[in-house]
């Protein structure tokens, strides 16, 4: 360490210097305060001495001490930590295996979305099309924290399934709405299924999240619909967009086409009809997860470079 011995044993065995016997002071005079008043934190504490003792202490000084003596505050109150209960009403049926879907009105999600602007809040319901990215329906709440704008669109979204013999998964996040008795009463004697992203994950609903974004800045920026002055207005710009936004606008996800003629093309026959959503693996763990493991395995597989060459 380039230190000669003579020059340890003086430094080992220095006086102590008047930090140090500072520092031993304020380490005593926080443990003598803190077993007083167990009940108290730090900073408690900090504010205690600078008070009553006229002792400069920081905060931070204190819980450094705190640290270093290994104490804390007391409570009669005791923190029960508990592992996780499965509160998910209804399963996740798709994760991350969003682009299996094969087929119109396969899968729909449905999310809520707030629009402010002047004097006005709105509350606007969406339901999508995952395959075609369609929008199916819209419905505006008539006052702050109504239910009856998911219900009327749930009621619309019935009527369009009506006389369809294949299933239908409808997503959700966990909001109280989606969760309630009522709404999932009226599809109780219908070929639609409940899927339910997980608490918290709003990666799980992934195109009803993307297309919210674009949808409030085509509204913003070209429909300027912040220009408004009424509820009927509002409500006449969302009718328009909606018209524009499925038989007029071309989709990145759908290779550049609208939403209605994508359909139509489906209907026709014109797309490949797969089997990819019934063979899908839903998983918790994200996509890009088992891609990168995938590559590692990959790189195990391969053999060494420098493996001698025989010819």
């Amino acid at each position: 360490m380039g230190v000669s011995r003579s020059g340890f044993y003086k430094w080992k065995k220095r006086d102590p210097s008047k930090r140090d016997i500072n520092r031993e002071q304020m380490i005593a005079t926080v443990k003598e305060v803190h077993q007083k008043h167990r009940t108290h934190g730090y900073r408690w504490t900090a504010a205690f001495i600078r008070i009553n003792m006229g002792i400069s202490i920081s905060d931070n000084y204190a819980y450094k001490c705190f640290r270093y003596l290994g104490m804390r505050a007391e409570t009669l109150h005791r923190v029960r930590r508990m592992p996780r209960k499965v509160r998910d009403k209804y399963p996740n049926l798709i994760y991350s295996t969003w682009e299996t879907v094969d087929r119109p009105r396969q899968v729909i999600v449905s999310d809520m979305t707030v629009f402010k602007f002047w004097v006005f809040y709105f509350e606007v319901t969406f339901y999508f099309d995952v395959f075609t990215k369609e929008l199916l329906t819209h419905k505006v709440a008539e006052r702050r924290g109504s239910r009856d704008q998911y219900i009327d669109g749930l009621d619309d979204v019935r009527k369009m399934l009506r006389g369809s013999p294949d299933p239908t998964i409808l997503h959700t996040d966990q909001g109280s709405v989606y969760a309630s008795l009522a709404y999932n009463q009226l599809i109780k004697d219908t070929n639609i299924i409940r899927s339910m992203s997980r608490a918290g994950k709003p990666t799980d609903n992934p195109v009803n999240e993307s297309l919210n974004g674009w949808i409030k800045e085509e509204l913003v920026i070209d429909f300027n619909i912040e220009q408004c002055r009424s509820r009927e207005e509002f409500k006449a710009t969302l009718d328009r967009y909606r018209k524009f936004y499925n038989e007029q606008r071309p989709c990145f996800a759908i290779g550049y086409d609208t939403p209605l003629n994508y359909r139509r093309r489906f209907e026709r026959g014109e797309l490949p009809h797969k089997n990819t959503f019934a063979d899908r693996t839903p998983s918790p763990e994200p996509k890009f997860v088992r891609e990168r493991r995938k590559l590692s395995d990959k790189e195990k597989d391969k053999p060494p470079d420098n493996l001698p060459v025989h010819f």
